[in-house]
């Protein structure tokens, strides 16, 4: 496991499930980091200091304010902590808008604990870079997507929408075989071992518009 980073950062945990909140808490301190939860987006807002570093965990659907629209908050209000979404199966497409927004990562439930302590660790570490946050492209990133078919992009394209394999093969009347052989390519070619690697790649090749 990463070592914690050693600036005094904070672990906020945004989540209306009382018990999740606790499990996270426990989670991060387990793994020697500070963690402060909140009930509601709301609460968070009103305690949040323009100063504090860190990052969210947060769940991308809850009452009141939603995870989305605490996002959209949070880039009219300048806050740059990075965060991480918690979704449910059939969110990917909000994962995805999450993602375009901004966000660095986003876990899926039923949620693996060591993968959500290492995109802390790597939230963490993003925050501590950032100066004001600036475009992240790299020429590598651009040459690895550049390195790809058309065929390879039109899957990719798909595959950030959320498609599965067989609606993937029905867009593009190819099969199922063919599809699962393009998404091995992609993922080859970009170094990316999942999804969530796969989003940040592509969308960091544009300006985040968290209006889309």
């Amino acid at each position: 496991m990463s070592t914690p980073p050693t600036l005094q950062q904070t672990v906020f945990i945004i989540d209306d499930d009382a018990d999740v909140r606790d499990a996270l808490a426990l989670l991060m301190r387990s793994a020697g980091l500070s963690a402060v939860t909140f009930a509601a987006a709301r609460d968070f807002l009103a305690r949040l200091n323009p100063r504090d570093s860190g990052c969210l965990i947060l769940d991308i659907r809850m009452p009141g304010m939603s995870g989305m629209e605490l996002q959209a908050e949070m880039h009219k209000r300048r806050i740059r902590l990075p965060i991480i979404f918690l979704t449910g199966h059939g969110d990917i497409p909000l994962a995805v808008k999450a993602m375009k927004a901004g966000a660095v990562d986003f876990i899926q439930k039923p949620l693996e604990e060591h993968r959500l302590v290492v995109a802390v660790m790597n939230a963490l570490q993003f925050d501590a870079r950032q100066s004001p946050l600036s475009a992240m492209t790299t020429p590598e990133q651009a040459d690895r997507l550049a390195c790809l078919s058309k065929r390879e992009m039109d899957v990719l394209h798909e595959m950030i929408k959320g498609r599965q394999n067989r609606e993937i093969a029905e867009a593009l009347s190819i099969t199922i075989k063919t599809v699962e052989f393009h998404r091995a390519n992609i993922r080859e070619k970009l170094g990316a071992n999942s999804l969530p690697d796969l989003f940040r790649l592509v969308f960091q090749q544009q300006p985040s518009d968290p209006e889309r």
